[in-house]
């Protein structure tokens, strides 16, 4: 028998097939969100396309026992509801899985397959038959097949109702309607198919401290926390939701409450390149101020960070990687600006890169973005991806401190510099390569010029190779203090293996999955889990301590594994690319099958005493 024709509880995944623009988001939310509420661990991949509406858009709800964030690479069930796709949504379902389709016109094409199990509801015919206006019936038909999931996998209506009452809260009339139409697909389907299904759910308790949110939402919501006050975009998919979040909770907490006036700036600005550079201005004039972009933003905005590095003005520039080359897929998922980010613009430059793995670290590590850029002033960029920042993962309850103080780095106020002989800016005085810095207006004593072209240690033009080369050399110092303030790479080695897996950011759901698989197949692996760039120390020791390296990355060129090698002291004969780039996020089995086949291949025998350490 076929595992998916096996009774499994709370292990599934279902994939629902629509079309962009139908309204079929609200429901497939809604879904997840009852889940969820049940107590059940749930993940939500939404896989769209890049125009406004037509084309063809899926949704997959991974529910899982154990908590895996990352793609099953499998479908359980699938919801067909968009008929130029049935063939190829088909042919997805596993062995043993089932297919929902509406059969108020018939398929006979669907039933060809006798590994599924084939469910036919009459939707249209439903929501025509209870409903007034084209439209109307559209939406209303996908809010339906929600209520014959709901019959099938067993999900509680009341709470259904409740989750409705919430998101319309504001339009009772709403909450009436679409339960009307959750009720007539579960009572069909109550009615006409034997329910539940042997996948279902059943209600569990390991959702207690816990949320569902996307990485936009919850960066947006650390730079809140953090102190910006100016943010100033251009819109770019996937990017445009952390700065609508953003103005969403300014607009609720940057108000003062006795007259009114909103205490922040928003600016769309006419091009990323304007962007960046008011974000720049703005913190160079004392503001915490921030961008959102992704990859052709990036590209844009090179110019201006080669000026705030070496004018040495800090700024934070949040990069939600999309699929490139040029305009790519924009709404695909990649980790394809690893190399962009780390040596942004032209000359010698190299610029601190934060990796977040999931949206819980995307809140605290805008925090640590701002905090770092001041510190070291200089850029600091976060590199998210569409997988973490517009899908919906289930994360601990974020928590503040409200004893943070932002670090403002080594900013003189007007005694400070009074004090002083004469002020330098670019002078280094502690040995670390950060120097001191003065805001506008603190006093005449404290100006400088910033200067983006070549200056001295004391802030003077000039084109003498010496005076240039000492500037360098302390920025190559700072470079080095940087190491000692990233955030640190998270480290497993209780395998004690002489293998290792080498990855970052969104990789980590799906390499936690696999190494549990791998253990159980007899094959036992470390993993390093690089989390900022300069790479710390323990980066390194954990390089040098393994024989063999398997390095995950979610694009073609192995960036990572670049960086790794130009960075580090690390041997690139024993690193092994495992490269996962079609714009999907990597599943478990990619990891599990790659390593293992490289394994078998022979480039490198490891006997099972040495695999387990």
């Amino acid at each position: 028998m076929s595992k998916a024709n096996l009774t499994r509880s709370n292990d599934f995944t279902i994939k629902i097939a629509t079309v962009n623009g139908t309204g079929s988001a609200s429901a497939n939310t809604l879904l997840m969100k009852s889940i969820f509420r049940s107590g059940i661990p749930v993940v939500g991949k939404n896989y769209f396309p890049s125009n406004i509406q037509g084309l063809p858009t899926w949704y997959e709800i991974r529910v899982t026992r154990d908590a895996h964030v990352a793609r099953s690479g499998r479908v359980d069930i699938m919801v067909a509801m968009n008929a130029e796709t049935y063939a190829r949504d088909v042919k997805e379902v596993a062995a043993g899985g089932y297919l929902v389709y509406d059969s108020t016109w018939p398929r006979p094409a669907l039933l060809k397959r006798e590994d599924i199990t084939v469910l036919g509801v009459p939707l249209a015919q439903l929501c025509n038959e209870n409903f007034n206006g084209v439209r109307t019936r559209i939406l209303m038909k996908n809010i339906c097949y929600a209520g014959v999931l709901a019959a099938l996998l067993d999900l509680d209506l009341a709470q259904i109702r409740e989750l409705l009452a919430q998101t319309y809260a504001k339009k009772p009339q709403l909450v009436e309607s679409n339960m009307k139409a959750i009720q007539l697909g579960y009572d069909y389907a109550r009615a006409n198919i034997e329910c539940p299904l042997p996948l279902h759910v059943t209600k569990m308790t390991r959702t207690a401290g816990h949320i569902m949110i996307d990485g936009n939402t919850a960066a947006a919501l650390g730079c809140l926390f953090a102190g910006a006050t100016v943010a100033a975009w251009y819109p770019i998919t996937p990017s445009t939701s952390l700065m609508d979040a953003f103005k969403m909770f300014a607009d609720r907490m940057r108000v003062d409450p006795q007259t009114g006036r909103r205490n922040f700036a928003f600016i769309q600005a006419e091009d990323e390149l304007a962007a960046v550079g008011m974000a720049i201005g703005a913190m160079w004039n004392g503001a915490r101020a921030f961008t959102a972009t992704s990859g052709p933003g990036i590209s844009l905005m090179n110019e201006f960070l080669g000026l705030a590095y070496y004018a040495e003005v800090p700024v934070v520039i949040f990069d939600i990687q999309r699929v490139g080359p040029s305009t790519g897929m924009p709404t695909r998922t990649q980790q394809g600006d690893l190399m962009l980010s780390a040596y942004a613009s032209h000359g010698d430059t190299r610029h601190v890169c934060l990796y977040p793995a999931n949206p819980e670290e995307c809140f605290y590590m805008a925090v640590q973005a701002f905090d770092l850029a001041e510190r070291l002033q200089t850029p600091v960029l976060v590199l998210s991806d569409l997988d973490i920042g517009m899908n919906d993962w289930m994360c601990p309850d974020l928590k503040w401190d409200d004893d943070y103080r932002p670090d403002r780095g080594k900013m003189l106020g007007k005694e400070e510099v009074l004090k002083l002989e004469k002020f330098y800016r670019f002078l280094d005085r502690d040995g670390d390569g950060i120097g001191y810095r003065t805001l506008p207006g603190v006093h005449p004593k404290a100006a400088y010029f910033t200067r983006g072209s070549g200056h001295t240690q004391y802030g003077a033009y000039t084109e003498d190779a010496a005076e240039y080369q000492i500037v360098l050399d302390r920025l190559t110092k700072k470079w080095a203090t940087a190491k000692r303030l990233v955030p640190r790479a998270v480290i497993d080695a209780t395998a004690g293996s002489p293998l290792g897996v080498v990855s970052l950011g969104s990789c980590d759901g799906a390499i936690r999955e696999a190494l549990d698989v791998l253990k159980q197949r007899g094959v036992a692996l470390d993993y390093l889990r690089v989390r900022a760039f300069p790479f710390s120390e323990d980066v390194e020791k954990f390089l040098a301590g393994h024989e063999l390296l398997f390095v995950v990355e979610q694009n073609r060129d192995a960036q990572l594994r670049s960086l790794l090698t130009l960075e580090t002291a690390v041997d690139k004969a024993k690193l092994r690319s495992l490269l996962h780039y079609n714009g999907l996020p990597v599943s478990s089995d990619f990891i599990v099958e790659g390593v293992l086949a490289e394994l078998q291949r022979g480039e490198r025998r490891v006997s099972p005493e040495a695999a387990h350490g």
